[in-house]
């Protein structure tokens, strides 16, 4: 008898849960739970700044597809999303090829009966000149270890010079962005830094990094209150942080930035975190409906408006919600939230039950300043958004948010295992990477 096949595309954190849910919930006798990534390996993607930074191995919170799938049920399908066929229901993969451009696996058509598509999004560079071409983005893992590598070598190079006689030599970094990922990595770097000395550069410290944090909008962190984006400000300057609002960037170029105002900024090192829209291919996914950030359109039980055997969850995904004009923003919660929605639908599908609406509960917003600080909002639109915490409260919480993906990645047992490990590997390991 032909398996039921239910095909998610995209092992980010919605698309990992999902698949861990199908698979455990159906099994492998009469339902084939496929998930396809061009990616062997996941990792959460708010640890990217500080996988960037140094301040984590990715190494030993990755969690590999191949055996989490024999685990749980599902089957991981190693290659790079190209397209579908929506009347012969099938995903299209392209051949994944080496470094030495020589071919890994070759295209492939995968049958669906049900499609998740989990992909994620991509930096939005607002068509500004250069942006492509010169600055950095933390999208990924590869990114992030590219990120460290390059920063480690600018590093090694204003230790040595300032070891033979420059003493003005520092490393300027302008960040991009005023959201989580710009400020968190602004205030990780400057805790790397800091620690930098005892692992090979004995002349460098955080005051040869001059990071530079720009924003658009009058302020950062636009999703949290006033109040607290003010004290993430005070925190990041008291730091050595440039704090630049109401900066718009006219161009990046090798070596500079340059805004609206006419500045020219000396960047060693460009990172663009300014935004996110969906992959340019979501337009072009036989005839699915996209919004004017190519992201995906779906329906109240979060299933595309042209076909309702496949659905779209995260940051591919355009919901909005009811009596709202303005589609939900890319946040991790969000993508956990659509994952257990479309679960339920998908079950429902398969068992001829009614779907049921995704209703979006926002749960506030936490922002990690390294071990300096932490601020946020708890609760989100069930009180108003009012719940200002800092300090340790804040902190609690923050942690907290990563140990829900252990368990909703993981399971509870095997959740909590990982958490206890990796307390003991803050203990046992080096605080920073430096390789």
């Amino acid at each position: 008898m032909k398996k039921t096949q239910i095909v998610v595309v995209g092992g980010g954190a919605g698309g990992l849960e999902l698949v861990r849910k199908l698979g455990a919930y159906f099994g492998r006798d009469r339902y084939d739970v496929i998930l396809i990534d061009k990616n062997r390996t996941h990792i959460w993607k708010p640890l990217l700044h500080e996988v960037a930074a140094g301040s984590l191995d990715a190494n030993l919170d990755e969690v590999g597809f191949g055996g989490h799938g024999a685990r749980w049920g599902y089957r991981f399908f190693y290659g790079a999303f190209e397209g579908i066929d929506r009347e012969r229901r099938v995903v299209r993969t392209s051949p994944l090829l080496d470094e030495n451009g020589d071919e890994i696996i070759g295209a492939h058509e995968i049958r669906y009966d049900y499609l998740v598509l989990a992909v994620g999004g991509t930096s939005n560079d607002f068509g500004i000149p250069g942006v492509s071409e010169n600055a950095m983005f933390l999208e990924n893992r590869l990114q992030a270890d590219q990120f460290r590598s390059k920063l480690l070598n600018a590093c090694f190079r204003v230790s040595h010079a300032v070891a033979t006689g420059n003493e003005d030599a520092s490393v300027n970094l302008v960040i991009v962005g005023g959201g989580a990922t710009g400020v968190e990595l602004s205030a990780e770097l400057h805790n790397a830094a800091r620690g930098l000395r005892n692992y090979g550069l004995e002349v460098f410290d955080e005051s040869r990094l001059k990071v530079t944090l720009i924003e658009a909008g009058g302020r950062i962190l636009p999703a949290l209150p006033e109040k607290l984006a003010d004290a993430a400000t005070d925190e990041l300057r008291a730091l050595g942080v440039q704090v630049r609002t109401d900066t718009v960037v006219a161009e990046v170029g090798d070596g500079f930035v340059e805004t609206k105002d006419g500045d020219s900024l000396v960047a060693d090192i460009t990172l663009w975190a300014a935004g996110v829209r969906g992959h340019e291919y979501l337009n072009e996914l036989d005839g699915l409906s996209t919004d004017r950030l190519n992201r995906l359109v779906v329906n109240a039980h979060l299933q595309t408006t042209m076909d309702e055997r496949i659905f779209a969850i995260g940051d591919c995904a355009s919901f909005t919600p009811p009596g709202t004009d303005r589609p939900l923003a890319p946040r991790a919660q969000a993508a956990h939230q659509m994952a257990s929605a479309v679960f339920t639908n998908i079950r429902a599908m398969v068992e001829n039950k009614t779907l049921q609406p995704f209703v979006y509960n926002d749960r506030g917003s936490l922002v990690s300043l390294s071990r300096f600080s932490t601020v946020g909002s708890l609760m989100g639109n069930l009180i108003g958004g009012k719940m200002a915490v800092e300090g340790r409260l804040a902190r609690i919480a923050y942690q907290s948010l990563y140990r829900l993906h252990l368990f909703a990645i993981h399971g509870w047992l095997r959740g909590a295992i990982l958490i206890l490990i990796g307390h003991a590997n803050r203990i046992a390991r080096p605080n920073l990477k430096v390789h």
